[in-house]
């Protein structure tokens, strides 16, 4: 709902379309009609207490992102009123979080739709050079900065290692069956993500007929933002549906 996350993360299922471009996290869509009608409600962010969680149950849904072997020793960021924070400190290098719509793409319909949650688990390689842009996305739209500001500061930390450059490997495991990940069809979707150095998906087969694997940009979803693309490195998310949800119970939802 990654925002990602985030993700920033996440993924929608709608009647006959499914997403061919991912937004933080791990969210994708694709330029359906119902999701654009969806927009047309959400233009604006809504109260940041709308975005917020009981502590206790964000902690258990981030730790349901993946299975039990690798959340149980996950650090854990809880969001708050400015931005993530540390609520639990692991030892296996893996970041579970909930992602939600405010840490997507800007061209995302659903990005201020205050019920997203997106369980997301990142792997070290991700805890290093991805997460950060996540996290910084999301503290800043929390705080009131616009989407130039944001873009600018994002660039910025880019440019000067600040974030690193996108490790290999780099991943995401988003398996909880608790997630609410789009307004549409069945809301969730068991995955995992690939965080990928690459403009397009070609050398995935992605988004083709009968391919398991979607995805596209992380920066924008829609067409006609190439040339701010192109001053931002390459980055693409893709992801592949599990049959099982983290607790290894089997997925009962029709696949994409």
């Amino acid at each position: 709902m990654s925002d990602s996350i985030f993700a920033n993360t996440m993924t929608t299922f709608s009647t006959g379309c499914i997403a061919r471009r991912w937004a933080v996290a791990a969210l994708a869509l694709a330029g359906c009609s119902g999701a654009a009608a969806h927009a047309e409600e959400l233009t604006r962010m809504a109260p940041v207490e709308a975005y917020l969680m009981d502590r206790t149950q964000e902690i258990a849904l981030a730790k349901s992102a993946a299975p039990d072997s690798i959340a149980k020793d996950a650090t854990v960021l809880v969001l708050t009123r400015t931005g993530y924070e540390t609520a639990v400190k692991g030892t296996n290098g893996f970041v579970c979080y909930v992602g939600r719509g405010i840490g997507g793409a800007p061209d995302w319909p659903e990005r201020w739709n205050p019920k997203i949650r997106a369980a997301a688990c990142d792997n070290p390689p991700a805890v290093r050079s991805f997460t950060p842009l996540l996290t910084m996305r999301t503290a800043m739209t929390l705080t009131g900065h616009t989407d130039a500001q944001i873009m600018d500061r994002i660039k910025t930390a880019l440019r000067t290692k600040e974030i690193p450059a996108l490790e290999a490997g780099a991943m995401c495991y988003m398996m909880s069956k608790h997630s609410y990940l789009s307004a549409y069809g069945s809301h969730n979707m068991a995955h995992v993500m690939f965080y990928v150095p690459f403009a397009d998906g070609k050398n995935w087969g992605a988004n083709l007929p009968g391919s398991p694997v979607i995805g596209g940009n992380y920066w924008f979803l829609t067409p006609g933002h190439e040339a701010e693309i192109a001053t931002l490195p390459p980055l693409s998310v893709y992801l592949v549906a599990t049959g099982t949800w983290s607790d290894g119970t089997a997925v009962s939802m029709p696949a994409m």
